[in-house]
């Protein structure tokens, strides 16, 4: 037999004790507190409950996956942190079970068969002689005592007797109630997690849908039962719309849950600050239950929910509900200024109209979102100088919400949509349907992105007297053309060529100054300046060649508007600058255009704005557990710190040979601290001043 073998069956003999002694052990316990006080800062610091594509953008797809084992996108209903609350549950349980009766006991106990060489032990001690018989002795001491709040009890021992006395028992009550709160919370906590759909999905044959499809279309697999005891749900109802069934996220996928009752949204309402920041949102809703017809109406705002047969609607956030729009597009490629018409709902691709160009009819258009309000901080600005539209040539960027400054503005409606390719590569744009004034001059507003993690960059585009970018459009068709180059070349020589001399080599310069622009934007005339001039008059040259194009896009703007049967352009006054300007706008927003990931610019024409209101709905039977086991802590907490327990022993016997009484007292308490000090020499100086 091997010499260890005796050892190790009495290890396995033990072995459930010992797991039951460290469950009940105080530093199991602490090191549960300290995961989930771990888990909860993960909580609080990492937005819970986002999207997969939101945190793969955010982190990267390789943290992402480390992340998503430990599923801290939704610590507190993750398996391992439902664990953890569980074993909390059963470890002060058995601490509990073990020593509440002891603490029971000893609270109802006096401690009566204390002997008088014990007393002699404790610190806090009186011993005293006194001229008057035992029994009268005995009689005083007693209603001492229960004046001062002590109950008592006494014990005859012979000739002598002891009064055990005692005050503040209910500390021991503390403990009891603080583990028995901590048990209660953590049950009212869980009823309240997903464990109870979790359960359903792990036991009860129930599988999230991860496919797209109407509520309607659910298996019965997919849809949890009305009597589900505890659920947290969404759901979505445009204004003019009904539903019963909410919507329960369980990981990538999503269960239905249907409720007793039908909410229909009547009105949707959001009040607004000046600045144009929502102030207040409301909905209006009409309540029916189906079981017997009965209707009413209710206003369900923030911190206002609606409860009715044991479900709790909270007023979650605003969304759109399907709002229509129609767009304009306008072609960047190409010499054609012709704009087309597109409509479409948000939320849906856009249905192509009749005159869409060869080069757009491959791309599919996502209405993603039509926002009727946008307060945006144009503090900033944009940078007076060209730039490089991949290097934000607009500062103007993300939404202000939460900012209080005079620089906010409401800046009016935008559409969002995004393009996509036949080969599935799409970008993100948002364009503004007014022009905004920035340093002085309208410019319309046009965002572009290439992912929902990135901010929008923004380019402007120069207003016309209609407020619209049809004139900047057509000036940009002009641009595309090369015998309209050739005819704007031939004007700005004509207008600046030195009287008597060959026009024709500004002309030269400026056609190919033009066609340059036209192909590259500014940066390909600084290419080219790069390659042809040499570095001492590269800066000269590159100022020469900017004031060139510049004056020549005003040739193309001259074109565009006789074309176009429009009066011409003032040349001086304040109307002469501002075309000026509106010029030196367009050449940036013309070079910027190169870098334009898109064959076609959609400005917004029209819409019709559909609201719908997202509601949280949820049944939390926990809840009331949780209030319970709050006042449980309360009253343990209470016990614990602000009671204290007093104990008081005091043997009265006959004096030698029967003459008077002797008297040997003693105090005790948990926490001897200095009032228990000054309440003992109170009760010192009180049985001394019985002596006769």
């Amino acid at each position: 037999m091997h010499p260890n073998q005796p050892s190790h069956r009495h290890s396995l003999r033990t072995l459930p004790a010992d797991a039951f002694e460290l469950m009940g052990s105080m530093r199991f316990a602490v090191s549960l507190l300290m995961f989930i006080c771990v888990a909860s800062i993960v909580g609080t610091v990492l937005v819970q409950n986002q999207s997969s594509s939101a945190y793969i953008d955010q982190f990267g797809p390789f943290w992402y996956a480390v992340f998503d084992k430990f599923s801290l996108w939704h610590v507190y209903n993750s398996w391992w942190f439902l664990l953890i609350m569980t074993f909390l549950v059963v470890s002060t349980g058995v601490c509990l079970t073990r020593n509440a009766p002891k603490m029971l006991r000893d609270a109802v106990s006096f401690r009566e068969y204390v002997r008088v060489s014990s007393l002699r032990a404790f610190p806090q001690r009186v011993e005293f002689d006194n001229a008057a018989p035992a029994a009268d002795t005995a009689g005083r001491v007693r209603e001492l005592l229960k004046r001062q709040g002590y109950a008592l009890k006494e014990r005859q021992d012979g000739d002598g007797v002891l009064l055990a006395a005692k005050k503040g028992s209910a500390n021991r009550l503390g403990y009891v109630f603080a583990h028995t709160a901590m048990i209660v919370i953590c049950v009212g906590g869980l009823l309240d997690s997903e464990m109870l759909v979790r359960l359903q999905v792990w036991l009860g044959g129930k599988h999230p849908i991860v496919e797209n499809m109407l509520i309607s279309e659910v298996p019965p697999s997919g849809r949890l039962s009305m009597n589900n005891p505890s659920f947290r749900s969404s759901m979505m109802i445009p204004e003019g719309g009904r539903a019963n069934n909410a919507v329960v996220m369980v990981g990538d996928g999503a269960l239905v849950q249907p409720i007793p009752f039908t909410l229909t949204l009547k009105k949707f309402i959001v009040d607004y600050y000046s600045t144009g920041m929502p102030s207040r949102f409301a909905s209006e809703v009409e309540v029916r239950d189906p079981d017997t017809g009965k209707t009413f109406d209710q206003t369900i705002e923030v911190n206002e929910p609606l409860r009715y047969k044991g479900v709790t609607v909270y007023q979650s956030s605003f969304d759109d509900g399907g709002s229509t729009v129609k767009l304009l597009g306008y072609p960047l490629k190409g010499a054609s200024a012709q704009p087309f018409s597109v409509s479409g709902t948000v939320g849906k691709a856009a249905e192509e109209g009749k005159d869409v160009p060869a080069d757009v009819r491959d791309l599919r258009v996502d209405i993603t979102a039509l926002r009727p309000i946008n307060v945006e901080d144009l503090s900033g600005g944009t940078p007076q100088a060209p730039r490089d539209f991949a290097q934000d040539v607009a500062s103007v960027a993300g939404s202000a919400a939460g900012k209080k400054n005079e620089h906010l503005r409401n800046v009016g409606p935008s559409v969002e949509y995004r393009l996509v390719d036949a080969s599935g590569q799409s970008h993100e744009f948002r364009n503004y349907m007014l022009p905004v004034v920035l340093d002085g001059f309208p410019v319309f507003l046009a965002g572009v992105r290439n992912n929902a993690g990135e901010n929008y960059r923004y380019l402007r585009l120069p207003a016309d007297d209609d407020n619209s970018v049809a004139e900047f459009m057509r000036v940009r068709a002009l641009l595309a053309d090369p015998q309209a180059r050739v005819e704007a070349a031939r004007r700005f020589a004509d207008k600046n060529a030195a009287p008597g001399t060959d026009r024709q080599p500004l002309q030269t310069a400026a056609e190919r100054a033009l066609q340059t622009f036209s192909e590259g934007g500014l940066q390909a005339v600084a290419g080219f300046l790069q390659s042809n001039a040499p570095p001492s008059e590269l800066e000269r040259a590159a100022d020469i060649v900017v004031r060139l194009i510049g004056a020549t896009v005003a040739e193309l703007r001259v074109m565009e508007r006789e074309r176009a049967g429009l009066a011409p352009l003032p040349v001086d006054g304040e109307a002469g600058e501002r075309a000026a300007v509106w010029s030196r706008v367009a050449v940036a927003a013309l070079s910027d255009l190169a870098m334009y990931p898109a064959p076609v610019f959609y400005s917004l024409a029209d819409f019709k704005q559909v609201q719908a209101s997202v509601f949280q709905v949820s049944r939390t039977p926990g809840k009331r557990i949780v209030y319970l086991g709050c006042l449980l802590l309360i009253l343990g907490v209470f016990s614990m710190f602000y009671i204290r327990d007093r104990r008081v022993w005091v043997w009265v016997a006959p004096g030698p040979q029967g003459q008077g009484s002797t008297v040997h007292a003693a105090m005790t308490s948990q926490r001897r601290t200095l009032d228990f000090h000054r309440e003992f020499e109170r009760l010192q100086a009180a049985l001394l001043r019985l002596k006769q």
